[in-house]
């Protein structure tokens, strides 16, 4: 594939266009599945199972899935993935239409949708090197980061309104609508999402691809800390989100719409930050502006959990959003700049992996400790403080001088020379 790419050129907008059309699908399904399932239960419990439903492929499969996408036609297969979700969440609609859905119905489609995304997703990740220059990573992140966001900001106020009039189940089908728009704009990228393979490339059992990433990840000191420290930030903080129903309809006395407004508020705070995070990149370093903005992110948790008049609660909701967008932002950025493009997506599923790897259970035990306590406030006031804590801690590890170990500007498939052994069986500019 030519290394002559246009900066942000024809190819990149069309994939913009067509993923954040497919966002704001998506971010209406984000307001109204939770919803449906506590409509369905009434139960915090079987909110954070929901959660835990959808997290539980990335454990299962995340690291196969994502050695796969580098072995694939990249753009194939997410147009595929893109057909297969269109499917799975029309099911929810259809199984209410006939009388049989259930919250466990729900709970399958989540897990199903969840497994395709991470196929879809470790090969969107890896399309970025292959439609922008390498100087221009963090705005393309950026830029997409905050076009999805717009679209959230839209999707759930649309929900909202629509919800009035439309069983909450039919909403599912705007979201399978907006994945076949996304298969249309995937059609009409003219690229390919892979680099020409090398004529000497070794053919090897994809398990042996797995290992080889999973031990590039963890030798480099600062993704190792990333995932780490995310894993930690998500098993703590996964439970604010999951219960974000509940706790506007009982602490703040929202009604449906008001809650959608609540995810509306996350969305546009991220939109901000994500046109914004370009300019924050190129002013301060990689830990300040990362580690800072989880800490933030926490202080205003705290604030949030606090707060019993919906207004003020919802700006500070979206301030804390905004914020922890800042983080995923660079550490894409930085894995885009330093990874050689053949390991990109099981790159990304390995670090999603680790990463994630606490949420179902967090979810779990975030909803029963609501339960069980029947303080909702109290849980959410702990998760700020510990969110807080988390990021300081692991200031004082590599994270906190992260900006050593990025590459200098270089040529694709080369770093700096200030980087740690990579793994065994790799090249010496295979960093993660």
């Amino acid at each position: 594939m030519s290394t002559e790419k246009k900066r942000l050129g024809r190819d990149f907008w069309v994939f913009w266009g067509g993923q954040s059309i497919s966002n704001l699908g998506s971010s209406v399904t984000l307001f109204a599945l939770p919803l449906l399932v506590y409509k369905l239960s009434g139960s915090a419990l079987n909110l954070g199972i929901s959660t835990a439903a959808d997290m539980l492929p990335y454990l299962l499969f995340g690291l196969v899935l994502g050695a796969w996408m580098d072995r694939v036609d990249r753009k194939r297969w997410m147009i595929l993935t893109d057909i297969g979700r269109a499917l799975v969440v029309a099911s929810i609609p259809v199984a209410f239409a006939l009388g049989i859905l259930t919250v466990w119905w729900i709970y399958a489609v989540g897990f199903i949708h969840s497994t395709l995304k991470i196929m879809f997703d470790t090969g969107e990740f890896a399309a970025i090197p292959s439609l922008v220059d390498r100087s221009d990573f963090v705005t393309a992140n950026g830029r997409i980061q905050a076009s999805y966001s717009g679209a959230s900001v839209i999707g759930p106020f649309l929900a909202g309104v629509l919800v009035a009039v439309v069983p909450i189940s039919t909403l599912m089908l705007v979201d399978a609508a907006s994945f076949l728009i996304s298969v249309v704009s995937l059609v009409a990228i003219r690229g390919s999402f892979n680099e020409e393979p090398s004529e000497t490339t070794e053919r090897r059992h994809i398990l042996q691809d797995v290992k080889e990433g999973l031990g590039y990840v963890l030798r480099h000191p600062v993704l190792r800390n990333i995932s780490i420290m995310m894993a930690l930030v998500n098993f703590i903080g996964t439970t604010t989100y999951a219960q974000l129903v509940l706790f506007g309809q009982t602490q703040l006395g929202a009604s449906y719409t008001q809650v959608a407004w609540l995810y509306t508020a996350s969305s546009a705070g991220v939109v901000v930050m994500g046109l914004l995070a370009g300019t924050f990149r190129k002013r301060w370093s990689f830990s300040v502006v990362a580690l800072g903005a989880l800490m933030l992110s926490g202080l205003l948790t705290v604030v949030f959990s606090q707060m019993r008049w919906f207004w003020p609660a919802l700006v500070v909701w979206g301030l804390a959003g905004g914020l922890g967008i800042l983080f995923n932002i660079n550490t894409s950025s930085l894995r885009q700049s330093i990874v050689p493009n053949h390991m990109l997506a099981r790159v990304m599923s390995i670090a999603s992996v680790l990463a994630w790897s606490a949420i179902p259970l967090g979810s779990v035990l975030g909803g029963f400790a609501i339960q069980q306590t029947q303080n909702v406030r109290l849980v959410y006031l702990v998760i700020g403080v510990l969110t807080i804590l988390v990021p300081f801690l692991f200031s004082f590890t590599a994270l906190g001088h992260a900006e050593r170990y990025i590459p200098s500007a270089a040529a694709p498939g080369t770093s700096s020379a200030k980087q740690e052994a990579p793994a065994a069986g790799t090249s010496a500019v295979e960093l993660t």
